[in-house]
């Protein structure tokens, strides 16, 4: 060892030894040169060790032994049951515990200071000392219970224990000096007690684990045995303390989020009965360890390995050795990646042991064998420098000290002569392994095949290109671009290699396709690869699956905006994968149970990781709506209506958000009976496309808000009350927020709030009875004409029949119409004037003349019109079955209805495929003529006609 640092703090630790050794009686000078010399040397590199001495006389007898080399005289397990045999309550259970567990850890620390135990042991011991402490525990505390309440037994009469599963290090045999332990308590068989007013077994297990946790994690004037963390249980602090087996299994297999697959790979019986443990074990296998290579799993990776990064990112993160730049995370995270992607199939690599998992991913040739090599001595000098410096005080800490003193006696305990010759082989450590972190975050890489596509010169890439053409040159100099990019530059030896093999078989699909823009397609693919060249696995996912590269070419080809969806969530690529689902989407209850588990799968209370994962969602099935398009797999219409329903999932799935977050800060308002459950008294209406269930790629949501059934001024029941109308108005402010917030991916969806009773200057929220004065007595025209698309979507059912009720009492009124003829055309006018594209050669499809608003137009005035005597008409709010209802009161002729319908479903059909395009809704003025000439023939004999 290095000669220890001159301070003032460590010249008296000897002598602070002496003074020790007085104080039990033994005589200091008796003890070996040798002995005395590691004493002094821990005691200056663990205040926790030198108060430990100080307390506890039998200690320094038990290291001189230990010295002296019996250690085959000791069991720390037996010797804590013998004591805890002797407890007579649970005052005396836990000193004993706290005791025993400073003791041991003392004893830890001086054989890891001195040098006496490998990193591995010291692990292990750690371990093995918190596992007996817990078995300890519980045993006597299940004995206790047993008296208290009963004994819980199964179904052949035996007594069933409660299991506890160690997860994390724990389970691994990896803990760290002052770790905390994550445990899981459950138990197999339900029951009740008989004669105990039906006490269920459920409540004595909640109990026993709530005294566990208390008896170790307590801190008393002996200190506590182990901190403890129960938040890996299934729903996290919001779910029961303790599960039975049959709900474990409903969740794991139906509801548990992605990185409970990470957290479930090192899980280890640790106290209770040793079967039942062994059945949660083989329960949590499969869940864990896929049948095939899980591409799937890449996404996983993506979204750990963005938490990983955004913790590097604070600003105090830089010196942690474990959750920083090349720290024990990262070579941990390296481990699982291959257990989770390949341990299905690679038996090996099913073990909880990072250093076993490392070793034999090198003799598997999955690491190069030098990489595995290095990792597990950089794991071992991490773990190390993490137990350095938890031991000086036993906290539980990952900063590199910034006192000279303790930076010294750091170094010192590491074996290095000052803290700078530390720092540098730290640093050395850290950067090498956080290099290999960056590369291999995909399958290992494979060699290159083909053309130097990436490494060539210009010329190479011309010849390899000589197949395309005229296009050739254009599409080296796509290439040359794309090569030179700065995320390309940056990208690993092993996600370069990946990259190389994508872009040969992207060529080759581009040649087999045929694509008519060879350079536009492939730069549009490209800046994708350079948008998510730091997740390399996906180049993996693309190399290994043909058939998903096939899918990114032909939609590439015919939508830009599809290639930017997939820039925007990377993740959607995993839908390439199977063309089953790709191309085709799903119905409304199945976007509802879908999102269902969605929600059920996150921790309740996480916002944030809710709204990005709801953001996957919109994005995953507006793709499958967009590939479905592109391919004419689905109609126009039906277009449309994926859209609608899509949005309208996602709004019921944020007002349950916003609701929530506000109920909990000021309870809901008192509302009349048979209001919904979910949602009392609050309704949301839906305006324009929405309204119309005729959304489009790009559409904003046009809502109005309303509520009914309780009084303004009335207060809501929670800690903060507030008026409802203000809860109301929350509950709109926090939902919008949700809805626009520019997160990972975007905005959910843009919303316009302006067509709410006197627009923008308007309440957010509107009481139904005023909202219904405003339509009746105040509204324009043109609000009448928006109110014909108008539908409820969401909240409660009973606001949606009220809402209805008004919708038809305003529509059916008796109207004017040569008033509503000339408001109508007045409003077209203006409209067309402010927001038609009238350039020459352009027909603007929605403004223009005989283009969509004149049909729509041309639909909501009859409706207006003819209401009052057909109020039946009302039913609907979408303009092509408006237009079917027209027809039926002879409002429109049959052809005139006929050619409507067919211009404006091919105007829609258009608008979408321009919008896949990023292209703004316009055409050649040659094109439609027919369309057009049709419209506004109907519009001159309906709008503009003198008399009706």
């Amino acid at each position: 060892m290095a000669s220890p640092p001159d301070t003032p703090g460590s010249f008296s630790a000897f002598h602070e030894c002496e003074r020790i050794f007085a104080q039990w009686g033994y005589p200091f000078q008796d003890y070996s040169e040798s002995f005395r010399q590691s004493l002094d040397t821990v005691c200056r590199c663990s205040r926790f060790f030198l108060g430990v001495v100080k307390r506890d006389a039998h200690v320094i007898p038990l290291l001189a032994s230990l010295f002296e080399g019996h250690t085959s005289e000791r069991n720390p397990s037996a010797d804590l049951q013998q004591r805890v045999a002797e407890v007579a309550d649970r005052n005396g259970l836990m000193r004993v515990l706290r005791q025993w567990r400073n003791r041991e850890m003392a004893i830890i620390a001086w054989q890891d200071i001195c040098g006496l135990l490998d990193i591995d042991s010291v692990l292990t011991r750690i371990s093995e000392t918190a596992e007996s402490a817990i078995r300890t525990a519980l045993d006597w505390l299940f004995d206790d219970a047993c008296r208290r309440w009963g004994v819980p037994r199964r179904k052949d009469g035996s007594a069933q224990s409660l299991v506890v599963l160690g997860m994390g290090k724990l389970g691994g045999y990896e803990l760290n000096f002052s770790s905390d332990i994550d445990l899981v308590f459950a138990y197999v068989e339900d029951g009740e007690f008989p004669g105990r007013n039906g006490a269920t077994y459920a409540e004595f297990y909640t109990r026993l684990a709530q005294s566990l946790v208390h008896v170790l994690d307590a801190v008393t004037e002996d200190g506590f045995v182990f901190r403890v963390d129960v938040r890996l249980r299934p729903f996290g602090e919001s779910g029961p303390l303790v599960v039975s087996f049959d709900s474990c299994e409903r969740y794991y297999q139906a509801q548990a989020r992605d990185w409970e697959r990470y957290a479930m790979v090192k899980v280890r019986a640790v106290g209770g009965d040793a079967g039942d443990g062994r059945e949660f074990e083989r329960f949590f296998h499969p869940f864990v360890y896929r049948r095939y290579l899980d591409y799937r799993v890449f996404g996983e990776l993506r979204s750990l390995k963005a938490r990983i990064m955004a913790e590097l990112r604070r600003k105090d993160r830089g010196d942690n050795i474990k959750l920083g730049a090349g720290g024990i995370r990262e070579i941990e995270f390296i481990g699982q990646a291959f257990q989770l992607i390949r341990g299905g199939r690679n038996v090996e690599l099913q073990d909880r042991r990072i250093l076993v998992v490392l070793e034999r991913l090198g003799r598997l040739r999955l690491l190069e064998h030098g990489t595995a090599s290095f990792l597990c001595a950089a794991y071992r000098f991490l773990r190390k420098v993490e137990n350095r410096l938890q031991q000086y005080e036993d906290k539980q800490t990952h900063e590199l000290p910034v006192s000279e003193e303790r930076r010294g006696l750091l170094a010192f305990s590491m074996g290095f002569e000052s803290w700078e010759g530390f720092l540098h082989r730290l640093d050395e450590v850290r950067r090498r392994v956080h290099e290999i972190f960056t590369e291999v975050i995909a399958e290992p890489p494979q060699p290159a095949r083909g053309e130097p596509l990436l490494d060539g010169g210009e010329a190479e890439l011309s010849q390899a290109l000589a197949g395309f053409d005229g296009a050739a040159e254009a599409m080296t100099g796509v290439l040359v671009k794309f090569r030179a990019s700065a995320p390309v530059r940056r990208l690993g030896a092993g996600a370069r290699a990946e990259l190389q093999r994508v872009i040969g078989k992207l060529l080759a699909e581009l040649a087999a396709f045929r694509v008519s823009d060879p350079v536009g397609v492939l730069g549009r693919i490209l800046e994708l690869f350079e948008s998510i060249a730091g997740r390399g696995v996906y180049f993996s996912l693309l190399a290994e699956n043909p058939s998903a590269l096939s899918q990114l070419v032909r939609l590439a080809a015919a939508s830009p905006w599809i290639v930017r969806l997939i820039a925007g969530a990377p993740i959607l690529l995993d839908e390439l994968l199977d063309p089953r689902t790709l191309y085709s989407p799903l119905t409304r209850e199945s976007l509802g149970r879908e999102a269902d588990i969605l929600f059920s799968s996150l921790a309740p209370d996480d916002d944030e990781q809710l709204m990005l994962r709801l953001r996957q969602f919109k994005a995953a099935h507006q793709l499958r709506i967009a590939a479905a398009d592109i391919m004419n797999v689905i109609p126009v219409m039906v277009v449309s209506d994926y859209l609608t329903d899509l949005a309208e999932v996602v709004i019921e799935r944020v007002l349950r958000l916003a609701w929530k977050f506000a109920a909990a800060r000021h309870g809901i308002p008192p509302v009349e009976a048979e209001t919904s459950v979910d949602f009392p008294g609050f309704g949301i209406i839906a305006y324009g496309k929405l309204g119309g269930i005729e959304l489009g790629y790009g559409s904003d949501l046009d809502l109005v808000f309303l509520y009914d059934g309780v009084a303004s001024d009335a207060v809501t029941d929670g800690p903060r009350p507030i008026s409802a109308a203000e809860f109301y108005a929350r509950v709109v402010q926090r939902m919008v927020s949700l809805l626009t917030a520019d997160m990972p991916g975007g905005a959910l969806y843009e919303v316009d709030l302006r067509l709410r009773p006197s627009g923008s200057s308007g309440l957010l929220v509107s009481k139904a009875d005023a909202y219904e004065n405003y339509q009746l007595h105040q509204a324009w025209t043109w609000e009448r004409q928006a109110l014909v698309r108008a539908r409820f979507v969401a909240g409660d059912p009973k606001v949606g029949v009220r809402f209805d009720a008004i919708r038809r009492n305003v529509l059916c009124r008796e109207r004017d119409s040569r008033q509503v003829r000339l408001d109508v055309r007045t409003m077209r006018e203006k409209m067309r004037e402010h927001l038609a594209d009238r350039r020459p050669g352009v027909f603007d499809l929605k403004q223009g003349i005989g283009g969509i608003a004149d049909i729509e137009f041309i639909v909501q005035f009859g409706v207006l019109i003819s209401a009052a005597k057909h109020c039946e008409i009302t039913r609907w709010t979408d303009t092509v079955r408006l237009l079917d209802s027209l027809r039926a009161i002879n409002f429109l002729e049959l052809g005139q209805a006929d050619r409507l319908r067919c211009a404006y479903c091919d105007y829609r059909g258009r608008v979408h495929r321009l919008a896949l395009q990023e292209m703004p809704a316009l055409a050649a003025s040659s094109e439609f003529p027919e369309h057009r000439t049709a419209v506004e023939a109907v519009w001159k004999q309906i709008i503009e006609a003198p008399v009706f």
